[in-house]
């Protein structure tokens, strides 16, 4: 998938750089009122400070998680639902294989001018894809966007693409430089979605491997609403600190 993309380190304060798309400012004039009241309800200030994203494949949600400052725990926004996916269970490992990655990336692009409305652009291939990756052919162009379609990103409905941007937006314009968003294959706490994934890897022990390392990163954050640190072996796996 190719777009133009916008870079998060543009010049200059970001929500005003923002404001010379067009789409970014009639999302503004839709949507932040009601964002406001929204997050006002949870009692998290505007502008949001700090953000948060999980996305779940099996399931087909997207989760926003928001927090006024760095030491509180995180209090749930809104839940999306996916509209479209493509590929299996399982983690990217070549281009063109048409796999949504998962893992835990952060959001290192913002396109207001993308062809599938609006987009937030993934760190793919990350640290742990570069080594377990195919190593000329990782793939990359991995987005969460709008338009409902998809060839191995994260689409949600427009008008839920340009909630998350101008959350995304504003978090990064307070000084949040890397909004983590971390890509499960099921919700390890829903007992449908373990079974389904125990039958998608019955057959694969480094699957299973692979996959009990985001549930360590999944259950910490469901007992503490906080991420843990997270660093990257030799080996290519996940290690939570």
């Amino acid at each position: 998938m190719w777009v133009l993309a916008v870079q998060a380190h543009a010049q200059g304060p970001f929500i005003s750089f923002q404001r010379q798309f067009p789409k970014v400012v009639n999302a503004m004039k839709l949507k932040e009122d009601s964002l406001k009241k929204q997050l006002a309800a949870i009692n998290i200030s505007w502008p949001v400070k700090q953000m948060y994203v999980r996305s779940f494949k099996y399931d087909s949600q997207l989760e926003v998680w928001v927090r006024n400052h760095k030491n509180e725990p995180f209090k749930l926004f809104k839940t999306y639902k996916v509209c479209a996916l493509s590929g299996a269970l399982g983690p990217k490992r070549i281009e063109g294989d048409y796999q949504v990655p998962e893992g835990f990336y952060y959001i290192n692009e913002f396109n207001p001018r993308s062809s599938y409305h609006m987009s937030l652009g993934l760190n793919y291939p990350n640290a742990s894809d570069m080594l377990l990756s195919d190593s000329l052919k990782p793939g990359n162009d991995i987005f969460i966007h709008g338009s409902c379609v998809t060839v191995g990103c994260i689409p949600i409905q427009n008008n839920q693409i340009e909630e998350v941007y101008l959350l995304a937006s504003y978090a990064h314009d307070q000084g949040q430089d890397f909004i983590p968003v971390h890509i499960f294959p099921v919700r390890y706490n829903v007992e449908k979605s373990r079974e389904y994934l125990a039958r998608a890897s019955k057959d694969d022990p480094a699957y299973q491997s692979f996959s009990a390392r985001l549930k360590e990163v999944f259950d910490y954050f469901e007992q503490t609403k906080k991420i843990p640190l997270i660093s990257v072996n030799k080996k290519g796996e996940y290690i939570p600190l």
